[in-house]
């Protein structure tokens, strides 16, 4: 079958390559400064300028609490102490009462010279650990980016005990000490817990991981003003940050105006079994949401039977059994009347695909690796042969999720990882698959201890396939290295059934890129998952936490209006 797909064009560059997406590691940063500094622009300069960029913020977002309860900087050897002198500086021309604590005996020139001063205009130095449940704001700038090492004992303990005492009256410089700015993983036993960690210039990617979370607190980028033309002196492939702000950016495929609903894609879900019928139900919800123009779905007997009194819309296109194990059986696809293969004659039946979508709810079966090894195993192995072979060649955006991924790498251990690589560098048309970290793990073992950026890419390079590495912070990597990670999601949008969800949509947005001309690019899987994600927070503002169903995110997505980008949904604690 000829690939329609081979001329189509790959949407516009998103997001913007800027400071407010750059995603870089603190040796890149470092790099970086020292570039600024090579020019001619002194070190002190830079941290003047970063240091005052915190303390506006700090007096803008804080200023109640600061002047009723003062505050505590909390002051390292290294710049980062001094970034955090010059905060208790401005802080005490404001008539904030500051103290400053520094448990080290020694200090880079320049953050010594800060600290003669701020104790030369009377800022008092604490000479014993601070009382951990004072009611002051703690100011951590006490290690910044580069930490390897735990803070030792002493000063782990004191912020164990003042996360104890005082949650949520501690804000971070740059990094919250005690924690990685590449890995986002700790570097002793006891991090510091911030409310807010204020992330000069550009962000570290540690500092978006899913294990960082519970100690960065809320994210704010202090902007440093930082040049054009040295950013571009990054890899082209650096990865990429996705907030709010970018859904009015995001690339959204526009059919032609006077498309029919077969000019705004066409798309097939297979989905759902008898133990998991509901999965069909919300990967159908999600595609609806998308705006895709034809809709068809194969589907268990149970759910095909009612589909048209709560979706009258979808056409069952084919109504399935159970295979030996439960799951839905994919041996019974006729698949010449869903236009997976070329039939053998013209047929009025058959109509072309832009998308496909298989795995939500489908339960276990047999991948093309099992059912290619055993040509004798009967009519049912045969036909499940016939469907994976079909699925290999299909032309157009196969959308791979949860049990079709499991059936993809069937065959246990790194056998069944090494055939279902083998099967996805064959396919002919664009795939994007969107596991979660087990389902990860089963189709890339090798990868699965990588950092996720890390291991995203890894896979999408390998494979050939666009990657949706599911978490708290979803990082979508494509094939040619480019990769992005969604800045913000809420916990509350973490329940069952929202993965189906999100999967039937990104396959609607995928299927509307292809009718309009478009490449099933990677940097549309993104912007399904930056929609998704902010859906849930737009259920949870409107509802309540307990409000983000699968059926309120897959209603908020058909609502979502790019022109106006949604606020956090979650509360801040000062405030």
């Amino acid at each position: 079958m000829p690939n329609p797909t081979a001329s189509l064009l790959p949407p516009p560059p998103w997001p913007a390559r800027d400071a407010a997406h750059l995603l870089v590691s603190s040796r890149q940063m470092a790099g970086l400064e020292e570039q600024i500094f090579a020019s001619g622009l002194p070190v002190e300069a830079l941290m003047e300028k970063a240091a005052l960029a915190v303390g506006r913020r700090l007096l803008e977002q804080h200023g109640g609490l600061l002047r009723q309860c003062g505050a505590l900087v909390l002051v390292g050897p290294g710049h980062n102490g001094g970034d955090g002198l010059v905060i208790a500086r401005e802080l005490h021309l404001a008539g904030v009462a500051t103290a400053i604590w520094s448990p080290f005996e020694r200090h880079k020139p320049l953050t010594a010279a800060h600290l003669r001063h701020c104790l030369w205009l009377g800022i008092p130095r604490l000479q014993r650990p601070p009382d951990a449940n004072g009611p002051e704001l703690w100011i951590d700038a006490l290690l910044g980016i580069g930490q390897e090492r735990s803070a030792g004992d002493a000063i782990e303990s004191l912020l164990a005990e003042r996360q104890r005492e005082r949650p949520q009256r501690l804000v971070a410089v740059d990094v919250p000490t005690g924690l990685c700015a590449d890995s986002g993983l700790p570097t002793g036993n006891q991090p510091a817990c911030a409310d807010t960690t204020y992330c000069i210039g550009l962000l570290k990617q540690g500092l978006i991981q899913d294990p960082a979370l519970a100690w960065v607190g809320r994210l704010e980028r202090i902007e440093l003003g930082l040049p054009a033309t040295l950013l571009q002196t990054l890899p082209a492939d650096q990865p990429l940050a996705l907030g709010a702000e970018d859904l009015a950016t995001a690339p959204r495929p526009q059919p032609a105006p006077q498309a029919a609903k077969y000019g705004r894609g066409r798309l097939l879900v297979l989905a759902g079994s008898e133990a998991y019928r509901g999965a069909a139900q919300l990967a159908l919800l999600g595609a609806s949401a998308s705006g895709c123009g034809s809709l068809r779905a194969g589907l268990p007997q149970a759910v095909a039977a009612g589909l048209w009194v709560v979706q009258p819309h979808v056409v069952v296109a084919a109504n399935l059994g159970r295979n030996g194990q439960g799951g839905l059986d994919l041996a019974e696809l006729d698949l010449e009347a869903l236009g997976l293969v070329a039939p053998a004659r013209s047929s009025a039946g058959s109509q072309r695909l832009d998308a496909l979508l298989l795995g939500p709810g489908i339960g276990p079966g047999t991948g093309p690796a099992a059912a290619a090894a055993a040509p004798g195993g009967g009519e049912r192995q045969a036909g499940e042969a016939r469907t994976w072979t079909a699925l290999q060649q299909f032309p157009g955006l196969l959308v791979l999720d949860a049990d079709g991924l499991n059936r993809l790498a069937a065959g246990g251990g790194a056998g069944g990882a090494d055939a279902a690589l083998h099967w996805l560098q064959r396919r002919a048309g664009a795939t994007w698959l969107t596991p979660h970290a087990g389902e990860f793990t089963r189709l890339f073992p090798d990868l699965a201890d990588l950092p996720p950026p890390e291991a995203a890419r890894s896979a999408a390079q390998r494979s050939g396939a666009a990657v949706l590495l599911k978490g708290a912070r979803s990082v979508v990597a494509a094939p040619d290295g480019r990769s992005w990670q969604l800045l913000r999601a809420s916990p509350a949008a973490a329940r069952a059934g929202l993965g189906d969800v999100l999967a039937g949509y990104a396959a609607g947005r995928g299927a509307l890129a292809l009718a309009a001309g478009w490449s099933a690019d990677g940097s549309l899987l993104a912007a399904a998952a930056l929609d998704h994600a902010e859906a849930g927070l737009a259920a949870i503002g409107e509802q309540g936490a307990g409000g983000a169903t699968p059926m309120a995110v897959a209603h908020a997505l058909a609502q979502i209006d790019p022109d106006q980008p949604r606020e956090s949904a979650i509360p801040r604690p000062f405030e």
